[in-house]
Protein backbone atom coordinates (compact mmCIF):
# COMPACT_ATOMS: atom_id res chain seq x y z
CA UNK A 1 0.00 0.00 0.00
CA UNK A 2 1.22 3.58 -0.79
CA UNK A 3 -0.04 6.09 0.97
CA UNK A 4 -0.39 9.86 -0.75
CA UNK A 5 -1.15 12.83 2.54
CA UNK A 6 -2.25 15.94 0.74
CA UNK A 7 -4.15 19.46 2.24
CA UNK A 8 -2.17 20.87 4.53
CA UNK A 9 -1.35 24.77 4.64
CA UNK A 10 -1.62 27.69 6.73
CA UNK A 11 -4.67 28.73 8.32
CA UNK A 12 -5.28 31.26 10.90
CA UNK A 13 -6.18 30.11 14.81
CA UNK A 14 -9.75 29.30 14.62
CA UNK A 15 -9.96 28.49 11.46
CA UNK A 16 -10.52 24.80 9.14
CA UNK A 17 -8.09 22.35 6.97
CA UNK A 18 -8.98 18.75 5.65
CA UNK A 19 -6.21 16.45 4.80
CA UNK A 20 -6.73 13.92 2.61
CA UNK A 21 -4.61 10.74 2.59
CA UNK A 22 -5.50 8.64 -0.97
CA UNK A 23 -4.37 4.79 -0.68
CA UNK A 24 -2.98 2.44 -3.62
CA UNK A 25 -3.79 -1.21 -3.41
CA UNK A 26 -7.03 -3.20 -3.31
CA UNK A 27 -6.39 -4.04 0.15
CA UNK A 28 -7.25 -0.11 1.91
CA UNK A 29 -10.77 -1.17 2.80
CA UNK A 30 -9.51 -4.09 5.57
CA UNK A 31 -7.15 -1.87 6.79
CA UNK A 32 -7.34 0.43 9.75
CA UNK A 33 -6.30 3.84 9.15
CA UNK A 34 -4.37 6.59 11.49
CA UNK A 35 -3.18 10.40 11.95
CA UNK A 36 -0.76 10.90 12.94
CA UNK A 37 1.25 14.55 13.66
CA UNK A 38 4.98 15.47 14.53
CA UNK A 39 6.20 19.05 15.41
CA UNK A 40 9.71 20.37 15.20
CA UNK A 41 12.20 18.69 18.28
CA UNK A 42 9.14 16.44 19.21
CA UNK A 43 8.56 13.23 18.78
CA UNK A 44 5.42 11.92 16.53
CA UNK A 45 2.10 11.31 18.02
CA UNK A 46 -1.34 10.28 17.75
CA UNK A 47 -4.08 11.83 16.44
CA UNK A 48 -7.09 9.21 15.33
CA UNK A 49 -7.62 6.31 13.96
CA UNK A 50 -10.41 4.45 12.19
CA UNK A 51 -11.59 0.78 11.45
CA UNK A 52 -11.62 -0.44 8.24
CA UNK A 53 -15.45 0.30 7.62
CA UNK A 54 -15.41 3.09 9.15
CA UNK A 55 -17.79 2.39 12.04
CA UNK A 56 -15.33 2.87 15.08
CA UNK A 57 -13.11 6.42 15.52
CA UNK A 58 -10.54 7.13 18.48
CA UNK A 59 -9.20 10.32 19.14
CA UNK A 60 -6.31 11.93 20.99
CA UNK A 61 -7.72 13.59 24.12
CA UNK A 62 -5.81 17.11 22.43
CA UNK A 63 -7.86 16.82 19.23
CA UNK A 64 -11.03 15.58 20.01
CA UNK A 65 -14.22 17.53 19.70
CA UNK A 66 -12.20 19.70 16.66
CA UNK A 67 -11.07 17.06 14.29
CA UNK A 68 -13.17 13.84 12.92
CA UNK A 69 -11.91 10.96 10.91
CA UNK A 70 -13.55 9.75 8.37
CA UNK A 71 -12.89 7.68 4.96
CA UNK A 72 -14.12 6.81 1.83
CA UNK A 73 -13.65 3.26 0.73
CA UNK A 74 -14.91 3.34 -2.79
CA UNK A 75 -12.26 6.34 -3.25
CA UNK A 76 -9.34 4.94 -1.25
CA UNK A 77 -9.27 7.50 0.87
CA UNK A 78 -8.84 8.83 4.41
CA UNK A 79 -9.73 12.41 5.65
CA UNK A 80 -8.79 14.34 8.65
CA UNK A 81 -11.07 17.20 9.02
CA UNK A 82 -9.54 19.87 11.57
CA UNK A 83 -11.73 22.51 12.84
CA UNK A 84 -10.90 25.18 15.53
CA UNK A 85 -7.35 24.87 14.85
CA UNK A 86 -4.44 26.43 17.46
CA UNK A 87 -0.70 26.97 17.18
CA UNK A 88 -0.26 23.60 18.79
CA UNK A 89 -1.60 22.08 16.11
CA UNK A 90 1.14 23.03 14.30
CA UNK A 91 2.69 20.10 12.74
CA UNK A 92 3.78 17.54 9.88
CA UNK A 93 0.57 15.46 9.74
CA UNK A 94 1.31 11.62 8.61
CA UNK A 95 -1.41 9.37 7.70
CA UNK A 96 -0.46 5.35 8.15
CA UNK A 97 -2.08 2.31 7.68
CA UNK A 98 -2.35 -0.82 10.09
CA UNK A 99 -2.91 -4.29 8.28
CA UNK A 100 -4.54 -5.44 11.54
CA UNK A 101 -6.87 -2.83 12.03
CA UNK A 102 -6.41 -2.26 16.10
CA UNK A 103 -7.37 1.26 16.11
CA UNK A 104 -3.90 1.57 18.32
CA UNK A 105 -2.20 4.74 18.83
CA UNK A 106 1.39 3.67 18.43
CA UNK A 107 3.77 4.01 15.63
CA UNK A 108 4.85 1.02 15.63
CA UNK A 109 1.57 -0.59 15.23
CA UNK A 110 1.16 0.53 11.72
CA UNK A 111 3.04 -0.84 8.85
CA UNK A 112 2.22 2.15 6.07
CA UNK A 113 3.21 5.68 6.17
CA UNK A 114 2.63 8.52 4.20
CA UNK A 115 4.97 11.19 3.12
CA UNK A 116 3.62 13.67 5.69
CA UNK A 117 1.70 16.88 4.98
CA UNK A 118 2.62 20.37 6.53
CA UNK A 119 -0.08 22.05 8.73
CA UNK A 120 1.25 25.69 10.08
CA UNK A 121 -1.49 27.51 12.13
CA UNK A 122 -0.82 31.54 13.33
CA UNK A 123 -1.55 33.12 16.38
Amino acid sequence: VQLQASGGGLVQAGGSLRLSCAASGRTFSSYGMGWFRQAPGKEREFVAAISWSGGITHYADSVKGRFTISRDNAKNTVYLQMNSLKPEDTAVYYCAADRLNRLRTGIYDYDYWGQGTQVTVSS
